[in-house]
């Protein structure tokens, strides 16, 4: 890789953002300050299918901001004890790698649960959303992990000092915007995964290609259709006709979790039927609601988590996103007006669950647990 050199350089980008570079030796820092932490997905018109696993897409590749690098002829995708393949990412940008990438650093929630899936471990990644470390319910699977940022904020020096030769990234996080991507790939080869409204298996598919796992990829992938299907069989002889709502209740209001998200996806491929209200796709991210629109909100059934309030920076603020947090945020619920007079709250139908699971994004594994808290709450 190319020698960096001592730089400091200011670059304007849009009239709201500030990005502030220091460039030495092996080390990359830098700090951004964005007026939303909510990146807009690339592709919400996916459709979703149970049995097209591998969406096909086409995109322009992003372009690329070539300030604050250095003059050379070198690819700054090549690692420095060089690269013997080649694979090609979401964006059709060809990435040069090592046969078996050793020290991977993942920068979003997706591909963090990809690479655990395929049983790997990176030296790094970024904590899950409303949480302070990797996503509650990876478990003791991410522990131990280097935390090097946040899904809106992310720590260039520590992941520079981790020394990655492979970098995985997403349209799920800040790492979807292009001068991010330079001063990532600065740091070592970079293959984008996917996007923040995508199918998670086209995410995992990418992931496995970088980490050299296709094998296991399709294994995975084949066990977790078959676990679908036999589960979608058992809840059609008893649900065929109910309506099933996905709600975040964050703080004093919800959100809904709409059909291109993970959860909805999940149900969709169950064959669980969403409320009239729900029956579409978002924006790739959760859609708030307004509490004169509460019965938006409503289902014969409703799954219901929360992500908490702690991050990075402040891990011991209050509240949680594990099934303990959504008690505390059914009970904040229960105090709002017209809550207790819907449907799902009337029959006793309301499941709390891991909001880190059901609320936010992931992979694989957060895949199967969702399915296999609709088979606990359900059969």
């Amino acid at each position: 890789m190319t020698l960096f050199f001592c730089l400091w350089a200011v670059l304007s980008i849009k009239a709201e953002k500030l990005c502030v570079i220091n460039i030495f030796k092996d080390k990359v820092s830098l700090s951004l300050k964005t007026s939303h932490d909510s990146l807009n997905p690339k592709d919400s018109s996916v459709p979703l299918t149970r049995r097209h696993l591998i969406a096909t897409a086409s995109f322009s590749a992003l372009a690329l901001l070539t300030a604050c690098t250095e003059s050379s002829t070198e690819s700054t995708n090549q690692t420095d004890s060089g690269a013997s393949r080649t694979v090609t990412d979401i964006e059709g940008n060809e990435v040069a790698l090592p046969e078996n990438p050793q020290r991977i650093v993942t920068l979003s929630e997706p591909t963090l649960d990809a690479v655990l899936a395929l049983g790997l471990t990176p030296v790094g990644a970024v904590a899950g959303r409303g949480q302070s470390g990797a996503p509650n319910y990876l478990g003791d699977k991410a522990a131990g992990i280097e935390i090097v940022g946040t899904v809106s904020e992310l720590n260039y020096e520590a992941i520079g000092a981790l020394s990655p030769d492979l970098i995985l990234a997403d349209g799920t996080s800040i790492n979807n915007r292009p001068d991010v991507l330079e001063i990532l790939r600065n740091i070592a080869p970079v293959v984008f995964c996917g996007y923040a409204s995508g199918l998670w298996e086209t995410n995992f598919t990418h992931v496995a290609q970088a980490v050299g796992k296709t094998g296991e990829a399709e294994t995975y992938l084949q066990d977790y259709t078959a676990y679908v299907e036999a589960t979608a069989q058992e809840l059609s002889q008893k649900y065929s006709s109910a309506t099933f709502s996905i709600v975040r209740w964050q703080g004093s209001g919800p959100s809904l979790i709409l059909k291109e998200l993970p959860a909805g996806q999940a149900l969709e491929s169950l064959g669980l039927q969403r409320p009239e209200s729900q029956d579409r796709m978002g924006r790739g991210h959760s859609e708030p609601v307004s509490l004169e629109n509460l019965a938006n909100i409503d289902g014969d059934y409703m799954f219901l988590g929360t992500l908490g309030g702690a991050s990075q920076s402040d891990p011991s603020a209050e509240g949680s996103a594990d099934v303990q947090g959504a008690q505390e945020a059914l009970a904040r619920a229960e105090e709002t007006s017209g809550f207790t007079d819907l449907k799902a709250y009337q029959d006793g139908h309301i499941m709390l669950v891991d909001g880190s699971l059901w609320t936010s994004t992931g992979g694989p594994l957060l895949m199967r647990g969702i399915i296999e808290d609709v088979k606990t709450h359900l059969l």
